[in-house]
């Protein structure tokens, strides 16, 4: 239903700045809707040629043909790395071999998905229109692993993270004390967690991942921030 792709755009708070990939895009409405309502730079992969022309002649009705364009292809065979947003309405099977080539985008990237999920990939954001649900994940950035960070102090401290998706757990080491981290948080490109200090004071950091180096802010207790970064 039009609600529910208006819905679904939505919830992957698409602008006039994204472009839209909907996956198996059938008769081509979701790509319209994104054109049309959102502004957006869209394209439908699809694999019927016959859904393609239909397409490209409601995009031509709707008057949105220059921002929304159809492509027959396979969708296994494609490259969809330009997308900001990735809408779909597959089957399970299709979304389980597509699930490696979606989490190898930039972080940051939207998928939005009607009725089926991402195995054990637990979506970000769920919900429903009229029974129908549509799952939101947001691609993270990859934190696996042993990270040298530096703070604002000049001293150097081990941060162990342990990464499913965007679930994190780990501990950040210092002379000889660990302290575990506390709410660590992934999205997209963002991350930020808490620990306790050497004197048991809380300490914040957020920060941005960019490839294998982060980069953000400290921020004590005391309301005193400093820079930190990690390789």
């Amino acid at each position: 239903p039009d609600e529910l792709v208006e819905r679904m755009l939505r919830m992957a708070q698409t602008t006039p700045n994204d472009f839209v990939i909907d996956l198996g895009s059938g008769d081509g409405r979701t790509v319209i809707a994104a054109a049309k309502k959102f502004g957006a730079t869209a394209q439908g992969i699809e694999y019927n040629p016959d859904m393609v022309t239909l397409s490209q002649r409601n995009a031509q009705r709707e008057g949105v043909a220059a921002k929304a364009t159809f492509a027959k292809a396979d969708l296994f065979e494609s490259d969809f790395s330009k997308a900001t947003v990735i809408t779909m309405y597959l089957l399970p099977s299709i979304n389980a071999k597509l699930k490696p080539k979606i989490l190898g985008l930039k972080p940051g990237t939207r998928i939005v998905s009607h009725a089926f999920d991402m195995e054990d990939w637990t979506p970000d954001q769920m919900d429903q229109v009229e029974g129908r649900r549509a799952m939101l994940w947001i691609v993270p950035a990859r934190v696996n692993g042993v990270w040298r960070a530096r703070f604002g102090d000049g001293a150097d401290r081990d941060l162990s993270i342990t990464q499913r998706y965007q679930a994190l757990e780990g501990t950040i080491r210092f002379g000889k004390v660990t302290a575990g981290l506390r709410d660590p948080r992934i999205s997209g490109d963002r991350i930020s967690f808490s620990y306790m200090d050497e004197a048991g004071n809380p300490v914040t950091a957020s920060g941005r991942v960019t490839g294998d180096s982060m980069e953000g802010t400290l921020r004590t207790a005391s309301g005193q921030e400093t820079r930190w970064t990690a390789r």
